[in-house]
């Protein structure tokens, strides 16, 4: 990894995350399989990700233009693979303590302050911890916190090749 240009990094993990939205929307508008609240936020997390990636990959930052858009994205993996990895944790709970299933996300939005409404949302509810799909044995949860680690290694080696002491090398 250390031989590709971080442009090009940059620009491959902007394209991964426009796969995995796109994926994702297939599953909702094709399939049917609504995604639950915490689904929402990962969502925006790789919202957030590809949009600071194709910024910096338009960009072709150097030094401290490339450690800002690194921390973001990887920023943004970070909290995403928290999100998800609290979905994994709600799926293999034992039945009899899995939360509650609750009010869906556009009616909370319309009745609850925002503040409430993401505490609400990233507890996570019983919906969160359905399994409805799976690929290869992992559930979208599972497949999505081991994206969002894949992708904050990527940022995590990018912030290091950014760094004054391996630029300078």
């Amino acid at each position: 990894m250390s031989r590709i240009p971080p442009r090009w990094l940059f620009a491959l993990t902007a394209l991964i995350c426009a796969a995995l939205l796109s994926f994702g929307y297939y599953l909702q508008y094709h399939d049917g399989l609504e995604p639950c609240p915490m689904c929402i936020f990962q969502r925006i997390c790789y919202f957030a990700i590809l949009g600071t990636a194709t910024v910096a990959a338009l960009h072709g930052p150097t030094g401290v233009g490339g450690r800002f858009y690194a921390a973001i994205a990887g920023f943004s993996a970070v909290i995403g693979g928290a999100i998800a990895g609290r979905q994994v944790w709600l799926q293999h709970l034992p039945a009899d303590q899995v939360p509650e299933c609750g009010p869906g996300l556009e009616f909370m939005l319309e009745v609850y302050p925002l503040a409430e409404v993401i505490k609400t949302a990233l507890r996570g509810t019983g919906e969160c911890a359905t399994v409805v799909w799976t690929f290869l044995g992992g559930s979208i949860a599972e497949w999505s916190l081991a994206c969002f680690a894949g992708l904050a290694v990527a940022y995590a080696v990018l912030l290091v090749r950014f760094s004054p002491r391996h630029l300078g090398s």
